[in-house]
């Protein structure tokens, strides 16, 4: 299970290392891909991209908005290896989506990681914080 927060420095060639701590759970192929609602990546190792694949894959062919969706998403995700230090090449073109220079968060969520430029993580944990109390009593109001 990937949990937790760390701080790291992306190097000049757009190399990230990735904690021990996470490596055997995402293995050394690894998904990249923009993610969704914010911008910040998603990392996937091989065995939860495919079941979020097989999830993708239910959406309606004939949804025009369904289909824009997949494409976008898709065209974005890469496979990556990570090298023998540990490393990830993060693409160019979405470290440049995310807004990431040199210094980034990696936050476990469970399933997959996300990198954040740190800036950006900042700024939303201090909104999600002041909003915390708020969604979890509307969580738990549900059952949860």
């Amino acid at each position: 299970m990937l949990l937790g927060t760390l701080n790291r420095t992306i190097d000049d060639n757009g190399r990230l290392i990735v904690p021990s701590r996470f490596r055997e759970d995402l293995g050394d192929e690894i998904v990249i891909s923009v993610g969704l609602n914010e911008n910040c990546l998603f990392l996937f190792s091989i065995t939860e991209w495919k079941k979020f694949d097989e999830k993708v894959r239910t959406l309606p062919v004939s949804k025009k908005d369904a289909q824009a969706f997949v494409r976008w998403f898709l065209s974005s995700a890469s496979h990556v290896q990570l090298d023998q230090q540990g490393r990830l090449l993060i693409p160019q073109a979405l470290r440049e989506w995310a807004g990431m220079e040199r210094d980034v968060v990696i936050v476990g969520v469970s399933s997959r990681l996300e990198i954040w430029d740190k800036a950006k993580w900042e700024a939303f944990y201090k909104e999600a914080e002041y909003k915390f109390k708020e969604i979890s009593e509307d969580l738990t109001s549900t059952g949860f």
